[in-house]
């Protein structure tokens, strides 16, 4: 509104010109001076639409998603780096030699091998998009230092890690064996697996998908499993190897290619790369 035109609590009842409804005295309203005419504030003010949502007008194929592996390759590239540089200046003249003939400590090297496991399960996911499978990887969980290795949209939603014993030769799609300090933010960042389904869980219901089945997946990458042994269910939590991942996607009962679309916007929304 501008010009004879201000905004004011009314002394008197008016009538809005523009959508005819009574305006009542001491009412907060816009009056034009040169016209003695009254309008509303919903007509003069139309209400500001929601944000949009970021992702809703991207086709699928544009909705990137992610790079397995990449915040733990970042993590052991941090680490190898400040190693080295402690080296060198602890060692002028040596410090190249120490560091060809000694072994990185198994705290950085897990994080090597748990990029590398990611990107194997990555690998396997990332064939199944043809099917009407989408995937993400590595995503962030909202206000944490936590991520989700790999979000599928179909049924289950949900796919994660599972840190091997120690020693053992077990890879998982994120974090292979957990660095120490990664262990010692579980109480912080959440309890584990559990609490990263639950998580997603209500990102779907906060957009009207409390139905949306989510399933956790643990796999192990490299591993050795008994002749004749098969994928395990702890505490509804699948337990499996990578190929058992897609056989297990291409047997599950998918959502129509509506929902798949749709539940695919809403978590790479949420849940950003890593």
């Amino acid at each position: 509104m501008a010009g004879s035109t201000g905004l004011m609590t009314l002394r008197y009842p008016g009538q809005c010109v523009a959508c005819g409804a009574t305006v009542p005295a001491t009412t907060t309203a816009y009056y034009d001076r040169s016209t003695k005419t009254v309008t509303c504030r919903p007509c003069a003010e139309p209400a500001t639409p929601d944000p949009p949502d970021p992702v809703a007008d991207l086709p699928r194929q544009r909705i990137a998603p992610g790079t397995a592996g990449g915040s733990a390759q970042r993590q052991y590239d941090r680490r190898a780096a400040k190693r080295e540089a402690r080296i060198r200046a602890e060692h002028p003249i040596l410090g190249r030699l120490i560091l060809a003939l000694s072994d990185e400590p198994q705290s950085t090297r897990a994080w090597a091998a748990g990029a590398r496991g990611e990107q194997v399960v990555a690998h396997w996911l990332d064939q199944l998009t043809p099917r009407g499978v989408l995937v993400l990887h590595d995503r962030r969980i909202p206000r944490t230092r936590a991520n989700i290795d790999h979000l599928a949209s179909r049924r289950p939603p949900a796919c994660q890690k599972l840190p091997p014993p120690d020693g053992g030769r077990a890879r998982t799609p994120g974090g292979g064996p957990r660095a120490p300090t990664r262990r010692r933010r579980r109480d912080r960042d959440g309890d584990g697996m559990p609490w990263q389904v639950q998580k997603v869980r209500e990102v779907l219901a906060a957009h009207g998908g409390e139905g949306v089945p989510v399933t956790g997946m643990l796999c192990f990458v490299d591993a050795e499993w008994p002749p004749g042994s098969g994928p395990l269910v702890i505490d509804d939590i699948h337990v499996l190897w990578p190929k058992k991942i897609r056989d297990h996607l291409r047997r599950a009962r998918a959502l129509d290619q509506a929902g798949i679309d749709h539940w695919h916007r809403v978590l790479a929304g949420a849940f950003r790369s890593a």
